[in-house]
């Protein structure tokens, strides 16, 4: 699997993974201030961006999909930054190559299973008839139906094509659709030695839980949890400067 990426900046690499329906666009206002010390790469996971598709998808494919990537740019000690889904492939990665990083941050995701939570989402986007869709106003329109939030709908018509040909999908929608319950596992072992990881959580977000520390603890050994002030699941974009700060005294330490 080569896996689509963007590169920027000079030093220590950091390689960062975006969430379910993103992509490394979503993260290139990250990456542009971590590349003023770091080398960061920004990657798009398989069925994602510009990555290509296939059929297989799965918390350990997506960790060897990282490990190729790793081993075909000879990057060495990275320090590896995940999101959501991105987060549980870092931390699955982590924990089947514990001597390959130096440093784990995963943000507002814990290493347990979930419920599935996107049918909604899933339903919309795929009541979308893209070969009669004429704008993405109309398709913003249709997805309303499903979606209520206008900045989850821009998020997810940002995976939206249109060339000559018209609409497509830059994400394997059918794939994601099946696997979703497999997206939803839990972290499959845990990490056998104390290594740096911080857990990042929006306030306002269920995804990490006061209860989850238990089974972070047990998983990552003496990880320490962060919490952003008046931030949801996407803190990165709704929290930027408070992420950053502190993302980076955990880079300092």
């Amino acid at each position: 699997m080569k896996l689509f990426f963007r590169e920027m900046g000079a030093g220590q690499p950091i390689i960062v993974l975006h969430g379910l329906f993103g992509s490394s666009d979503n993260w290139l206002t990250i990456g542009k201030a971590l590349s003023e010390k770091y080398k960061v790469y920004l990657l798009d996971q398989r069925n994602h961006g510009q990555s290509p598709h296939h059929d297989e998808f799965n918390y350990q494919v997506m960790a060897s999909d990282l490990e190729e990537f790793i081993r075909e740019q000879e990057i060495k000690n990275p320090i590896i930054i995940g999101h959501s889904m991105g987060g549980k492939t870092a931390m699955q990665y982590a924990v089947n190559h514990p001597e390959e990083w130096i440093k784990l941050c995963v943000v507002d995701i814990a290493p347990r299973a979930y419920p599935v939570h996107h049918d909604s989402i899933l339903e919309g986007l795929n009541a979308l008839n893209l070969v009669n869709l004429s704008s993405r106003n109309e398709a913003d329109k249709v997805l309303a139906e499903y979606v209520q939030e206008l900045g989850v709908r821009q998020f997810l018509l940002k995976n939206l094509n249109r060339d000559s040909n018209g609409f497509s999908w830059k994400i394997n929608l059918p794939v994601i659709t099946d696997n979703i319950e497999i997206i939803g596992e839990g972290l499959s072992g845990k990490l056998t030695e104390i290594k740096p990881v911080l857990f990042i959580r929006g306030e306002n977000s269920n995804y990490i839980k006061d209860d989850d520390f238990i089974l972070i603890d047990q998983c990552f050994p003496n990880a320490a949890v962060e919490t952003i002030e008046n931030a949801g699941h996407w803190v990165h974009a709704e929290q930027t400067d408070r992420f950053m700060e502190t993302l980076t005294n955990f880079l300092n330490k």
